[in-house]
């Protein structure tokens, strides 16, 4: 078996954001992004059917959420879960340094666990630097 490395890819710049699926099981994936300064296109919005957990290893990134409405700054080790359906967009990541993120993507079936909730986040996992 060889081991992998999940800041491998951030050696080198890159002008497209990369994304690379790690793993995958029937209702989750999780997935390394490696963005350059890549930020979602002018009025686009994602609107996923599935719940995002996904954490800044390396790098910053500022989001910005609907419903309600919040502007968002990551840092490497902050992280933030996005219930399926809560529309967002990457603002901006940081020109020149590579950003690197993990994001777990779940099917979330209606049983009313907590991750369902927008309001999972602890206290504490977001920093607004």
């Amino acid at each position: 078996m060889v081991a992998n490395n999940l800041f491998t890819a951030s050696l080198a710049a890159a002008t497209e954001e990369e994304s690379t699926i790690l793993a995958r099981g029937a209702k989750t994936r999780v997935e390394r992004i490696v963005s350059w300064g890549q930020a979602s296109p002018p009025g686009f919005w994602y609107d996923q059917d599935e719940g995002e957990w996904v954490a800044v290893l390396q790098g910053r990134a500022g989001l910005c959420l609907l419903e309600p409405d919040e502007q968002i700054v990551l840092g490497p080790g902050d992280w933030l879960w996005l219930a399926p359906h809560r529309r967002h967009r990457v603002e901006w990541t940081e020109a020149g340094v590579a950003t690197v993120w993990l994001a777990v993507f779940m099917e979330i079936e209606a049983s009313g666990s907590r991750l369902e909730e927008d309001s999972s986040r602890p206290e504490g996992s977001i920093s607004s630097r």
